[in-house]
């Protein structure tokens, strides 16, 4: 591993919509110049940036880092990428290994084919250095090669997280769908909700939002309960890391009153709600209870309500969802008159079924799924468009 003194490039993949508030996030752990794109966020900075970012990012899926950049024109150029540069100073041969390749407007015919190019590369060259080469591991590899290919350049990178960061090692019980705890985090992070506020899910499943926003709130690092892959790599600094994590373990900042609150009809979810809260270690902040959105009243006279509804991808949810909305936007107004209200959802007849005037939609993705997060202010009275 290069000098921890010397400023290194990275780039952190997140879910897309939510690159603008990885930067200043990222901006906050000590990264220069961080460049949000499609997708994610590209920035330098030396290896406490790094393992800050791995730390502490609740948005981030990955923190990854640039070792070689290249032009191209065929397989056979990558496999020359790849095997030129010295692996040997940047993981022991002993470690196991696993190569990804993502490609957008590449001109490669098999991304497979690709993918196996550069293992061998990675393999070829650690013969040639030490005599041996490391052993594959698909389930869970010590080091994650990442090749990424553009229409006519490619960049190598080592993934310093290992597992996805959104992984967080808290969860023990997951529900239908549950929402990824980075997405989750930046809904949380969207709504402009304050610590001081009441915060309601009431549609709450597995309890992911109310856990990001607990451990926001309490100045919880997210990334203190598991391991990370930059622990596996030549160079780690140890006493580094085992400072960051001890500046960690006693959050700065003055812990708020936290009126944080959660339901959802189904049991079995809220069984999972209970033991998800327990395992994050912020069950005593939030108040659940088993009760419909349409019928549940308002905790509190003012708040913040953010509630991931199901997409209706099921044959006869769809036309189950249609009927939902207008009575949920009823329940709305009858309950939570003085609430901003926000819906994450890849059903864009939400908007319209809804009856209620939208504030503000934001453009988020699920994964691969387009989604919108939209925002409604609920008032006195009838809000219906005219």
């Amino acid at each position: 591993m290069p000098s921890s003194s010397r400023p290194e490039a990275f780039f952190a993949p997140c879910p897309r919509g939510l690159e603008p508030l990885l930067a200043e996030e990222l901006k906050s752990f000590g990264a220069r110049a961080p460049e949000p794109t499609a997708g994610g966020v590209g920035f330098t900075g030396g290896w406490e940036t790094c393992y800050r970012a791995n730390l502490w990012s609740r948005i981030a899926s990955r923190v990854l880092w640039r070792v070689a950049e290249f032009d191209y024109a065929s397989e056979e150029d990558i496999y020359a990428a790849a095997r030129a540069v010295n692996w040997f100073d940047l993981f022991d041969v002993n470690r196991t290994l696993r190569v990804y390749v993502t490609a957008q407007k590449s001109p490669v015919k098999s991304l497979e084919f690709v993918t196996l190019r550069v293992k061998d590369a990675v393999c070829d060259r650690f013969r040639d250095d030490v005599g041996r080469r490391p052993d594959v591991e698909r389930a869970d590899p010590d080091v994650r090669v990442h090749v990424f290919l553009a229409e006519k350049r490619g960049a190598l990178y080592l993934d310093t997280s290992g597992e996805a960061l959104f992984k967080r090692g808290w969860r023990m019980e997951t529900v239908e769908a549950p929402l990824r705890e980075n997405l989750a985090a930046g809904l949380v992070m969207l709504s402009g909700w304050k610590f001081d506020q009441p915060l309601l899910d009431p549609m709450c499943g597995g309890a992911t939002i109310l856990v990001e926003a607990a451990a926001m709130a309490r100045g919880r690092a997210p990334g203190m309960k598991r391991a990370f892959g930059f622990e596996k790599l030549d160079g780690f600094n140890a006493t580094l890391w085992k400072q960051l994590r001890e500046e960690a373990s006693s959050p700065a900042q003055k812990a708020p009153r936290l009126q944080l609150f959660g339901s959802d009809s189904n049991a079995a979810a809220l069984t999972a709600a209970r033991r998800n809260l327990g395992a994050a270690g912020v069950e005593r902040w939030v108040t659940l209870e088993a009760s419909d959105a349409l019928s549940r009243k308002s905790p509190a006279t003012s708040g913040v309500m953010i509630a991931n509804p199901p997409y209706g991808e099921r044959i006869g949810e769809s036309e189950e969802l249609a009927r939902f909305y207008p009575k949920l936007g009823n329940a709305l107004k009858q309950n939570f008159a003085g609430w901003n209200c926000f819906f994450f959802t890849a059903d864009r007849r939400m908007e319209k079924l809804i009856r209620l005037q939208t504030a503000r939609r934001t453009v988020l993705y699920n994964g691969p799924i387009e989604c919108r997060l939209y925002e409604f202010r609920i008032v006195a009275g009838s809000n219906r468009p005219l």
